[in-house]
Formats: C-alpha cells, sequence, structure tokens
C-alpha cells in the first residue's frame, strides 16, 4: 500500500513539471488592482492639465428604422465610436506578461460625455453603456449602441419626390475646445440595412466650432447628415397612379351624351373620390403652412379641374334643355358658337348635309302662311249635295290653279286674310277668271261660308305645324350649341389635365431620377 502511494506521488510531480501553468489571470487581477489604486474617474487623463484632451469622434450607421414626417423625429440605429488616449491606464507589458488589454466599465473610468445634441429621446441619451476596451499605452475605445431620435426638419414642398437632410448634432456637454478637443473621422456605413421607403444616398461629416456669451474657448461639435432619398414606388401606385386614373374620368363627363342624366353625378363622384385621397395624404404630412406638398398641389389643381368640369357640364345641361318659349338664342351665341367653334371643332349638325346651306341663314317668321289653292268639282256640286275639295299649299311665288274650263271645276287662291274674307263674303259669284284667264264660276253663298270654314280650320293646322317646327328647330339649334360646348370642354380640359400632370409632377429636382430607379429598376 506504501509502494502504490509513493508511485503515486511521483505521477503528479512529473505531471506538474510537465504541464505549462499560465499566471495571466493573476497578472491581470494585479492590473486590475494597479491601475485602479489611485485613479480618479472624475480627473481628466492628461499628463498637463493646460493641455486639452484629443478625442477622435465617428458613428457606424446599421440602419434608418423610421421617418415620422408628421412629428419630425428621424429614429435610427447608431454605434457611436470613441477614441481617446488615457495617461493613467497605461502599463508595461513585461510587468504583466499577456495581458495586452483589459476592458472597464464606463463608469470606473473617464470617459468623454458626448451627447447627441437635438436629441428627440425621452430620456435624451439613448446608448447603452457597454465597457471600454483600453490597451496597454493607454489607448481607450468605446464603442455604444443606441436607438437614437433626433429632431429633423422635413421638408415635404416635393413629397413623394423628395430628398430629405438630417442633421445628427455630437459634441461635449460641458468640456470646452481648450479641455477636449473634439476631432471627426469619417461615417462607417459599410454594415447599412437598406430601408424599404428611403435610400441612403450619403453621410457627410463636418466639425464646428460654436462660441457662447459664457466663455472665450471654442466649443466644438460634429454633425454627420443624412441625405436620403424617399422611394416612390409605394406612393406612386397607391397615390399618384389612381389621381391620375380619376382626373381621367372627369373627361368622360364630356362623352356621356346629355339625355342619359348622369352627367352631374359622375363629375360629383370623381370629385369626392378626389376628395378621400387628399384626406389620406393629409393624414401622413406635417400641419406646416411652410409649404405645400407636391402631391398636394397636384391633388388641388385636379380638384379644382373637376369642379370646373361640373360648372361646364351645368352649362351644357342649361343649353341641351332649353325651353323654346325663353326667347331664341342670341345672334353672337349662334355665331360664336354654331359657326365659329362648331367649323373650328369640325363639327356639323345632323342631317345639314341633306339640307341646302341657304336654308339654314332664312329665319322663320310665326304667322306666315302660304298660299292655298281650293279647287272645287262644280259638277259633282251640282250632281249631288256634297263638295269634292281639293286643298294644295304652295309657297309665296306665283301660283296658276290648274283647273280649265273643259274640267268645270272653280279655283280660287287666297293670298291673305283680308283678301279672303273680301273674296268669300262680297257676294255669291266670284270673278275668278281675271287671274290667268281662267273662266268664271258660280258657287252657292253656303258652300262659299262652308269652304272658309274649312280654310280657316286649315290655316290653324297649318300655324300649329309651323310652330311646331320652329320650337323644333330651336330646341336643335340650343342641342348643337351644347353638343358644341360638350367638344370644346373636352379638349380645353383633357389639355390642362395633362398639362398639370406633367408640369406639377416634373418640376420635382429628381423626378426622373425616382420614376428611372423605383418604377423601371
Amino acid at each position: 500500500m506504501r509502494m502504490g502511494r509513493n508511485h503515486f506521488t511521483v505521477y503528479l510531480v512529473t505531471a506538474a513539471f510537465l504541464v505549462h501553468v499560465t499566471l495571466q489571470g493573476e497578472h491581470q487581477r494585479r492590473l486590475y488592482k494597479d491601475l485602479m489604486q489611485n485613479y480618479n474617474p472624475l480627473e481628466r487623463p492628461v499628463y498637463n492639465d493646460s493641455h486639452s484632451l484629443t478625442v477622435h469622434f465617428s458613428i457606424s450607421l446599421m440602419q434608418i428604422m423610421d421617418v415620422d414626417e408628421k412629428n419630425q423625429v428621424l429614429t435610427t440605429n447608431i454605434w457611436l465610436q470613441l477614441y481617446w488616449v488615457d495617461y493613467y491606464l497605461q502599463w508595461n507589458l513585461s510587468d504583466y506578461p499577456g495581458v495586452s488589454n483589459v476592458r472597464f466599465p464606463d463608469n470606473q473610468i473617464w470617459r468623454p460625455d458626448i451627447l447627441l445634441y437635438n436629441s428627440a429621446d425621452e430620456r435624451f441619451d439613448a446608448t447603452f453603456h457597454t465597457n471600454v476596451l483600453v490597451n496597454s499605452s493607454g489607448y481607450c475605445q468605446y464603442l455604444p449602441p443606441g436607438i437614437f431620435k433626433s429632431t429633423c426638419y422635413i421638408d415635404v414642398r416635393w413629397f413623394p419626390f423628395d430628398v430629405q437632410r438630417c442633421d445628427l448634432k455630437f459634441g461635449s456637454w460641458t468640456y470646452g475646445g481648450w479641455s477636449l478637443d473634439l476631432q471627426m473621422l469619417e461615417a462607417d456605413i459599410t454594415g447599412y440595412i437598406g430601408n424599404g421607403e428611403w435610400d441612403l444616398v450619403e453621410v457627410p461629416g463636418r466639425r464646428n466650432e460654436r462660441f457662447y456669451d459664457c466663455c472665450k474657448e471654442p466649443y466644438p461639435d460634429i454633425t454627420f447628415t443624412l441625405v436620403m432619398r424617399r422611394r416612390t414606388l409605394y406612393y406612386g401606385l397607391n397615390l399618384l397612379v389612381p389621381c391620375v386614373l380619376i382626373s381621367t374620368l372627369a373627361l368622360l363627363v364630356f362623352l356621356l351624351p346629355a339625355d342619359s342624366g348622369e352627367k352631374i353625378s359622375l363629375g360629383i363622384t370623381v370629385l369626392l373620390s378626389l376628395t378621400v385621397f387628399m384626406l389620406l395624404v393629409a393624414e401622413i404630412m406635417p400641419a406646416t403652412s411652410d409649404s405645400v406638398p407636391l402631391i398636394a398641389q397636384y391633388f388641388a389643381t385636379t380638384m379644382v379641374i373637376v369642379g370646373l368640369s361640373v360648372i361646364a357640364t351645368v352649362l351644357v345641361l342649361q343649353y341641351h334643355y332649353h325651353d323654346p318659349d325663353g326667347g331664341r338664342m342670341p345672334k353672337w351665341t349662334r355665331v360664336v358658337l354654331l359657326n365659329w367653334c362648331a367649323w373650328f371643332l369640325r363639327m356639323r349638325r345632323p342631317g345639314e348635309h341633306h339640307v341646302h346651306t341657304a336654308c339654314h341663314n332664312k329665319p322663320l317668321h310665326r304667322g306666315s302662311v302660304s298660299s292655298v289653292e281650293l279647287c272645287v268639282d262644280q259638277g259633282t256640286l251640282q250632281a249631288s249635295n256634297t263638295n269634292t275639295l281639293y286643298i294644295g299649299f304652295r309657297g309665296t311665288d306665283r301660283v296658276n290653279c290648274s283647273s280649265s274650263a273643259e274640267s268645270a271645276l272653280i279655283c280660287g287662291r287666297f293670298m291673305q286674310a283680308s283678301e279672303e274674307e273680301a273674296l268669300l263674303s262680297g257676294a255669291t259669284v266670284a270673278p275668278l277668271g281675271a287671274r290667268g284667264g281662267h273662266p268664271r264660276g258660280i258657287v252657292g253663298g253656303s258652300a262659299v261660308t262652308d269652304l272658309a270654314k274649312i280654310l280657316e280650320e286649315v290655316r290653324y293646322i297649318t300655324r300649329r305645324f309651323q310652330n311646331r317646327d320652329e320650337d323644333t328647330s330651336m330646341c336643335n339649334e340650343w342641342k348643337f350649341a351644347a353638343a358644341v360646348i360638350d367638344r370644346m370642354c373636352l379638349m380645353a380640359f383633357s389639355f390642362f389635365t395633362i398639362l398639370c400632370t406633367f408640369g406639377i409632377l416634373m418640376s420635382a429636382p429628381n423626378f426622373v431620377e425616382a420614376i428611372s430607379k423605383d418604377f423601371f429598376s
């Protein structure tokens, strides 16, 4: 038993000599104790208090999380990068073998109080306090990450083709330039994660110095500017394209027939649709009066055009359903609409090619009765108590009765009412051969009275037909004038709609670039 124990002891001693044991834990523990022995985290770590401590500062942009246009707040994920030399945190590597760097919590050693000046966070300092990495030469590296909320003036003038510039201003809160010399390093965007709404253009930085009334020393700060371009595919498909289509539907108001009774309804529907889209834009835009968004200008212009189209439609309907008893069309209206505008628009009245051109310039007058030719068969009148009456309507030119002596017909031509009354009531015997050499005829008094009554009825029917034809002609004139106005408004509003669409949208500085990248990439 004793021999076995001796062999085991020899084995342990041999293993102890063969195995290399590191003493790093002991040296690191001793280094922490030595460095913190007389260290004061409130003391600025410089050899001479009259010297300034140089701090190099930069940021590593990881992600643009949100751009709140309504509240004008930018939310970003950023890692800060701070580098400085701590004079009191230096050691000799030979005195502490294997210990090349150590880590300290940021509240145990001195660190610069770099803050985001334009912070919109409730805690103001949104960084996560990590350890500070220190090497043997006292070079300190502090990289705290954080979700930063910063104020940013959102210029929505060219929305949705806008480019925003948001500043991130960093600087020491208490140290001036004579105590802390803040130097800028270029921003790191190698680990940037893309955003679905914004494209990151660049992140330039600049160092500024500001002087306050309280102190002579400058206060340096480093400002990084995030240049972002809005991606317009979402807004183009959900706002611009529907607006363009709705404004195009407004032009169909002038193609819809007036008799359908839906012209006003279509115009009001289009106007309400544009109002709904206008409210959607107003919900995401800030309530500012500094500038009007480009898309709001386009919607407002389109709404004005649609509103004017509704007014024009009311005028068209008033012309189309004009009451004939309301008066004849004024001469200037007939000349401008029916002649000049119709010729310019290449429009012709329905059935105009069937009517002689001179007929359109001859106005109709109420009460102008055509001449009436009466022919009575005398033989039939004597043989029976019935009358065979032939009535013919002719114009105001000379009319010759076609009867002759052989046919034994009595014909009479009455030009005006006074002549008819004198002829029919004067005598029972009417000399009809005075005009054109016609033979004389004898007609009884009762027959002449009956013929006079028949003639009066014929004149009344003739006037009724003439008045109806004149009313129809007047209505057709007003309807044709309404059609001319419809066609003229269609061309005018089409021109203004296209002009406003391209004029307003293409006024954006980066319209072509945004369309080419977002819609055709």
